[in-house]
């Protein structure tokens, strides 16, 4: 891509979320797509939230990624502040590991919507957000079709593979 500006925009609760987030990380930069990251909470920080939100589409930003865990309300107060599509990453945690999380993120009022990946799902949380962008981007439309078929083809390996080890 040549756009300069984050494109995406990975917000996480804590510094904790760090590993499983990475794994976006890793798609988006595979994909040569320009993020940035930061760490906001919707409880412990909801003003700096609120603002991140307000002011991602001045920076460039045209799509949100929101990890959080447990109450998972990260991704909500994101949406409620902006009419970017966010992506929420329910990540596991607690003692409902990460169910509690993705009830939280998934469950969103009318008109208030959070696509939803499954828990520590960041990657196709990545995955997705390159997909939308992908409509204005067609650059990026080629490197998901080419991701998919150097998946297919790594499968089609191991099948071939299995059947000749009988």
């Amino acid at each position: 891509m040549q756009q300069k500006k984050p494109c995406v925009g990975i917000l996480m609760g804590s510094d904790s979320d760090l590993p499983v987030m990475k794994k976006a990380i890793a798609v988006l930069e595979e994909m040569g797509v320009p993020y940035e990251m930061d760490i906001s909470s919707a409880h412990r920080l909801p003003d700096k939230t609120a603002e991140y939100a307000r002011t991602a589409r001045q920076r460039g930003v045209e799509v949100i990624i929101a990890g959080a865990g447990m109450a998972a309300h990260l991704a909500g107060v994101i949406a409620a502040h902006t009419t970017l599509p966010v992506i929420g990453v329910p990540l596991a945690s607690g003692a409902m590991n990460g169910v509690d999380a993705l009830h939280s993120t998934v469950q969103m009022p009318p008109g208030i919507p959070v696509a939803t990946v499954a828990i520590d799902g960041a990657k196709n949380a990545a995955y997705l957000a390159c997909e939308i962008l992908s409509i204005k981007y067609p650059e990026l439309a080629a490197g998901l079709e080419k991701f998919r078929e150097e998946t297919r083809q790594a499968l089609m390996a191991k099948s071939e593979k299995l059947r000749r080890q009988g």
